[in-house]
């Protein structure tokens, strides 16, 4: 049984030694890839825009063509109207004819006015499209750089970070399901990943909360797996302190 449990801290030792150390390399990134991400999604988001704020002018450019048919048809009307004014046959004629004409003339004034309202909704969206591409280009900029500063970071690293991988992957197959996810599920509510430490000092090796000296010689006799009373942490052994 001793050896079995010994067998088994062993490795979670290994695989958090593993861990640790990819880790590392990970933490050495910081937070570029946070920052390109957010950099692709905020891209993103002002591609969009730039697509919304055209297709909106497209729409006004055509309502002013459509406006500017309008004024022709009104105009044609219009002709057509005083034309058979010269023809009319009495008064009642000639005043219902006038009112086609009135009406047809406050049909371009309102038209003209669409026109006039659409073409400043225009100048404003390409004020709007012109500073949303400036925001874009300089964002795109950031984006690069960044990318740049990754891919050098991770280039540096991609060996080794590739060999313990494959390391940690064949040190989980040593590892019992039951414990692997304990081990899993410790090291991500823990800040620091560490899910298997050993006592230094007489306190536990993750949260540094003093462990009594019985529940030490448990430990240091590994014939069950321990973990610390304060933050859950495995306890694997206790490093004998050098005078």
């Amino acid at each position: 049984m001793e050896s079995t449990v010994a067998s088994k801290l062993e490795a979670l030792s290994k695989l958090q030694s593993i861990d640790s150390q990819l880790d590392e390399i990970r933490r050495v990134r910081g937070d570029l890839p946070e920052e390109v991400q957010d950099l692709e999604d905020e891209i993103e988001g002002y591609e969009v825009r730039v697509r919304k704020f055209d297709d909106e002018v497209a729409g006004l450019n055509d309502s002013i063509a459509q406006r500017k048919q309008a004024i022709k048809d009104s105009e044609s009307l219009i002709r057509k109207y005083e034309e058979q004014q010269q023809n009319v046959r009495n008064n009642r004629e000639y005043d219902a004819i006038t009112k086609e004409i009135e009406l047809q003339k406050l049909e371009i004034q309102i038209s003209e006015k669409k026109i006039k309202e659409a073409h400043y909704q225009i100048e404003q969206k390409n004020s709007e499209i012109e500073g949303t591409k400036h925001r874009l280009d300089e964002r795109r900029k950031d984006l690069e750089n960044k990318q740049k500063e990754l891919e050098q970071i991770v280039s540096e690293s991609q060996e080794e970070e590739k060999k313990l991988e494959e390391e940690r992957q064949k040190a989980t197959t040593g590892v019992e399901d039951r414990l692997l996810s304990a081990y899993n599920r410790i090291r991500k509510n823990v800040r620091n990943g560490l899910a298997v430490v050993s006592v230094k000092r007489d306190a536990c090796g993750g949260c540094f909360n003093t462990v009594p000296p019985q529940r030490q010689a448990d430990i240091a006799a590994q014939k069950k797996i321990i973990v610390c009373e304060h933050c859950g942490r495995i306890l694997a052994g206790v490093e004998q302190r050098v005078f």
